[in-house]
C-alpha cells in the first residue's frame, strides 16, 4: 500500500509534512530550521551550532534536567544537527508518545531560555569540541582545503566556528540568532510514522499555529568568484601519516548534472550515502580503490560530497601509502580520473554503478526515522519531489553522461589540492 503524504503550510508560514506510515508503532518528528554556518559573518561564526547546542538547555515548561529523562523515560530517542544550509531536531517515539515531541519542538521554538549559566557552561564545551578537532590530521586539512575554496561564499568556515569567535561571542548574540531564524516561516516539520494524517494535523495545528511568524530572515548571498588555475596547500601537524585530499568544484543539489555525478562518485570512489546518519557500503570494487588501494599508492581512498543549497565541493581524501610520496597518490587519481574522460568506461560499468548507488539510497531511507529525515532534508536544498524521483534520474544516466561530468567538474583548474604532512617525515 502506497504511503500516504500530506503537505500544508501553517497560517504562520510553518510548513508540515506528514507520511502515515503502519509498518511499525513508530513515529519520527523533524523539526527544521533554514539556517546554518552559511549565514554566519565574520565574529559569529560557530553560532549555529552553538545555538542548537543551547536548545538542549530547557525552557520553564521543559527544564534541562528533565528534558532526557522524559524522552527516555518514554521509549523515545532524540538529537540535532547543524550542517552548512540547515540545522535540524527530531524525536522518535512509540506512537503513542509522539505527543510529548510535539510539544517539545512547540515550546523551544519560542521559549529557550539561555541562560547566562549555560551559556558559559557549554562555551567550555564547544572550545573543548573544537580543540579536540584541532588535533585530527583530516579536520586540520579539510579546514584548510574549504577556507582556500571559499575565499567570498560563507561556506568558508567550519560549522564549528572559529576559535576567536567562540571565546568571544555572547549570550545576547545566541539569543538574537535564535529570535531571527526560530521562527515558523523559516521552518520544515516533517513526521512520518504510525498516526492518523487527520488528527497529527489537528494537534500540530493546535500546538504550531499560535506562534506568530517573525519577520523573513535574510540569508546571505555572496556567490564564489570562478576558480582560475589549481591551488595546493600544505598543512604539518601531529601523527605519522600522510593524507591527501583533492577537492573539486560540485554544483548544489537541485541542478541537473547532480544525478550524473552521483554515478560517478559510485564509479571511482564507491557509492555516498546523501543521508548522512545512514551507513555506507564496501568501495572495493570502486576503480580508484583497485588503481589506488590495490597498487599500493594508498591505504584507504573515499570520496563523496553533500546535498547543497549552493555550489560546494566533492573530496577525495587519500590515506598515502608509507612507501609512496603524496604526489605519486595524486598522479595515479589524476590517471583514472583520465580513463573515464577519455571515455575509457563501458555501459556495464555505468549501469552498476547506478545499482550500486540505488542500493545505498534505498538503505539509507527504509525505516521510519529516514523517512521523516527525507522529508524535510530535501526541502532545505529542493523539495521532496527530488527526493521520490533521486531514483529514476540515476537511472536515466548514460556512459556519455558521466563522461561529459568528468570533463566538466573534474579539472585541475578547479580544484584544491592539499596534503597533510606529519612532522619530521620528507614531502
Amino acid at each position: 500500500m502506497k504511503d500516504k503524504l500530506t503537505q500544508t503550510t501553517l497560517k504562520n508560514g510553518l510548513k508540515v509534512l506528514l507520511k502515515e506510515i503502519h509498518t511499525a508503532p513508530l513515529v519520527s518528528s523533524w523539526m527544521w530550521y533554514r539556517v546554518g554556518s552559511r549565514d554566519e559573518v565574520t565574529g559569529k561564526t560557530g553560532i549555529s551550532h552553538w545555538t542548537e547546542h543551547m536548545q538542549f538547555k530547557g525552557t520553564r515548561q521543559f527544564p534541562a534536567s528533565t528534558l532526557d529523562r522524559a524522552i527516555s523515560r518514554e521509549g523515545g530517542t532524540w538529537n540535532a544537527f547543524t550542517f552548512l544550509d540547515w540545522t535540524t531536531y527530531f524525536e522518535t517515539m512509540p506512537a503513542d508518545k509522539i505527543d510529548l515531541a510535539l510539544r517539545l519542538e512547540a515550546d523551544r521554538m519560542v521559549n529557550s531560555l539561555f541562560d547566562e549559566k549555560e551559556v558559559a557552561s557549554e562555551r567550555t564545551v564547544i572550545i573543548s569540541e573544537r580543540e579536540g578537532n584541532e588535533n585530527e590530521p583530516l579536520f586540520k586539512l579539510g579546514e584548510a582545503i574549504q577556507q582556500t575554496a571559499f575565499r567570498v561564499h560563507p561556506y568558508h568556515h567550519e560549522v564549528i566556528g572559529d576559535m576567536a569567535d567562540l571565546h568571544t561571542m555572547t549570550r545576547d548574540d545566541l539569543y538574537h540568532h535564535y529570535r531571527t531564524y526560530y521562527v515558523p516561516n523559516n521552518a520544515v516539520m516533517a513526521v512520518a510514522g504510525d498516526f492518523d494524517t487527520k488528527s497529527m494535523l489537528a494537534r500540530i495545528r493546535e500546538l504550531f499555529e499560535p506562534i506568530p511568524a517573525g519577520p523573513t530572515p535574510l540569508h546571505l548571498s555572496r556567490p564564489e568568484p570562478k576558480q582560475e588555475g589549481e591551488m595546493r596547500l600544505r598543512v604539518e601537524g601531529i601523527g605519522e601519516t600522510t593524507y591527501l585530499q583533492v577537492a573539486y568544484r560540485f554544483p548544489y543539489a537541485s541542478h541537473p548534472d547532480f544525478f550524473a555525478l552521483a554515478v560517478l562518485d559510485s564509479l571511482l570512489a564507491g557509492p555516498s550515502n546523501l543521508n548522512m546518519f545512514g551507513g555506507g557500503i564496501s568501495n572495493k570494487t570502486s576503480r580508484l580503490y583497485r588503481s589506488l588501494v590495490d597498487e599500493e599508492y594508498a591505504v584507504g581512498i573515499s570520496g563523496g560530497s553533500a546535498a547543497t543549497v549552493d555550489p560546494f565541493l566533492y573530496t577525495f581524501t587519500i590515506t598515502v601509502h608509507p612507501t609512496r610520496k603524496p604526489e605519486e597518490s595524486l598522479a595515479a587519481l589524476d590517471r583514472e580520473i583520465h580513463k573515464i574522460q577519455e571515455n575509457l568506461v563501458t555501459k556495464a560499468e555505468v549501469n552498476r554503478a547506478i545499482k550500486q548507488a540505488r542500493a545505498i539510497f534505498a538503505y539509507g531511507s527504509e525505516n521510519i526515522t529516514n523517512q521523516a529525515f527525507w522529508l524535510g532534508y530535501a526541502e532545505m536544498f529542493a523539495n521532496y519531489e527530488w527526493f521520490l524521483t533521486f531514483l529514476d534520474n540515476l537511472a536515466k544516466v548514460s556512459v556519455k553522461d558521466v563522461q561529459r561530468v568528468a570533463r566538466e567538474y573534474f579539472r585541475p583548474a578547479s580544484r584544491v589540492v592539499g596534503i597533510y604532512q606529519p612532522k619530521g617525515l620528507e614531502a
